[in-house]
């Protein structure tokens, strides 16, 4: 067994997995901090001097926990923010410092792949139906990938929830129908730009992976607090999925913080996160989510096995 350490830094959260890696995953610790490191990037271009210091406090925090547990191996990986911001070298001059490891800037497609070995490392045991379509909802993009044992295709494109939230959403509480509407159009037309690239109608499992999807999950499960062991491969029907976007779209801010299962950094952008997930569902023609706590991280973590 090697103990690794992964760290996913994307557009909204952090995260850490500390794990043993043999034959399996076994994990040592698991943490997720919502940094919103892609504030504003969408509009300006560039990461913000306090986003970076956000991110960098709770990385200091990781980097503590990884020197106490004695992790062999060191990787981490930026995602959709950091890609798309001009003043990523003082990121990765930050993570530098802290880990004395460079981050790795990972393309939209390698993303894709560590998600979906992630993903389905583990559901192939389950045995449904396959091949499977793996979303990824982050918070500056959406990674697709279709495959059964490895990856045959996949895509990523900027319909993240974060990015949906702050170019459609900004301000609004609740969004009006007007607003909605415009975000449906934004979305749906990046989904048919993956159905060119992608053979989303060939995939009979629909795999769910990060925190909007998680968060759905808990609110259909009727959850008064998080727990990942009961939403790690539950089911959400597309009828389920589309009736809690609509409640949420029509909750204010304060409303939606009222509910027992919501992430205080996730208040503001589930609304949109839903409606991804909603609307991915409806274009794509999927009855059902198969809903997984492994993504990216887990990928990570496997790769340095």
């Amino acid at each position: 067994m090697t103990r690794v350490a992964a760290i996913d830094c994307g557009t909204n959260s952090v995260r850490l997995l500390i794990a043993d890696v043999g034959e399996e995953l076994k994990d040592v610790e698991r943490e997720m901090r919502i940094v919103r490191l892609g504030q504003g990037v969408d509009e300006t271009g560039e990461l913000a001097p306090e986003a970076l210091e956000r991110t960098f406090k709770e990385m200091r925090g990781y980097a503590a926990l990884i020197e106490r547990h004695g992790a062999e191996r060191v990787r981490v990986v930026a995602t959709s923010a950091t890609r798309d911001a001009r003043n990523r070298a003082d990121f990765v001059a930050g993570v530098v410092e802290i880990f004395g490891v460079k981050p790795e800037v990972v393309s939209g497609e390698e993303e894709a792949q560590l998600s979906f070995t992630g993903a389905t490392r583990e559901l192939a045991a389950l045995r449904p139906p396959r091949p499977y379509l793996v979303v990824d909802i982050g918070g500056g993009s959406t990674e697709f990938v279709v495959g059964s044992s490895q990856v045959e295709a996949a895509k990523s494109v900027n319909i993240g929830c974060v990015r949906m939230t702050e170019r459609h959403f900004r301000g609004a509480n609740p969004p009006s129908p007007e607003l909605i509407s415009n975000a449906v159009a934004d979305i749906d037309a990046h989904l048919e730009a993956v159905r060119q690239e992608v053979p989303v109608g060939e995939a009979r499992t629909l795999v769910g992976l990060a925190g909007s999807v998680t968060t759905v999950s808990a609110i259909n499960l009727g959850l008064e607090a998080y727990d990942s062991r009961r939403i790690h491969l539950s089911r959400v029907t597309a009828a389920q999925v589309h009736e809690i976007t609509r409640r949420l779209l029509k909750l204010t801010h304060e409303e939606r913080a009222a509910i027992g299962v919501m992430h205080p950094g996730r208040v503001d952008v589930i609304g949109a996160g839903s409606l991804i997930l909603d609307r991915i569902m409806r274009e794509y023609g999927f009855g059902a989510v198969v809903v997984s706590e492994h993504d990216i991280l887990d990928g990570i973590a496997w790769s340095l096995a």
